[in-house]
């Protein structure tokens, strides 16, 4: 059997495990995440998301990652306290993973299988390169570093106007 979105989990920030079942049903932004990045200041407008979507149907899942520039060197401890002290960060926030390589979480070694990235390149390039996944748990888009969380709107609106 082939595997889906669904049947994988992560440890949050809290150390508890979560399993992705909890989101069927659900459109689903995930989305890698650096405390001291060019890209952080997304935080804020995944945030504005999750408060404007998440009643409708909206899961923002964050996963710190350290692999690039060094970026996420903090504890989790750390990594949670400026997601909500600086960002006011709400949405579930997951452990640090990495996301490249032999020792890249399952969760993106799947996404970046669906959905490989440029020139069909697997590998992620940056920190806040945000995948985003059907109200099915199907992976139906990859945005770019750079693509603000804002631009995702008219993508997100589609996907919750969708039944399950």
């Amino acid at each position: 059997m082939e595997q889906n979105f669904y049947n994988f989990s992560a440890v949050s920030l809290q150390g508890k495990q979560i399993n992705m079942d909890s989101c069927r049903g659900k459109a689903v932004i995930v989305v890698n995440t650096a405390s001291k990045c060019g890209f952080t200041p997304q935080y804020e407008g995944l945030e504005k998301l999750h408060k404007k979507y998440s009643q409708q149907g909206l899961v923002i899942l964050g996963f710190p990652c350290n692999q690039f520039g060094n970026q996420e060197p903090g504890s989790e401890k750390e990594i949670a306290e400026g997601c909500l002290i600086n960002y006011g960060v709400t949405f579930q926030m997951f452990s640090k993973v990495e996301v490249n390589g032999e020792n890249a979480h399952p969760v993106f070694k799947y996404l970046k299988k669906k959905l490989p990235g440029f020139a069909f390149s697997k590998r992620i390039k940056w920190n806040f390169t945000k995948f985003l996944i059907d109200r099915k748990g199907n992976p139906v888009k990859r945005f770019a570093p750079s693509f603000k969380p804002e631009d995702m709107v008219a993508e997100i609106e589609r996907l919750l106007a969708e039944k399950a």
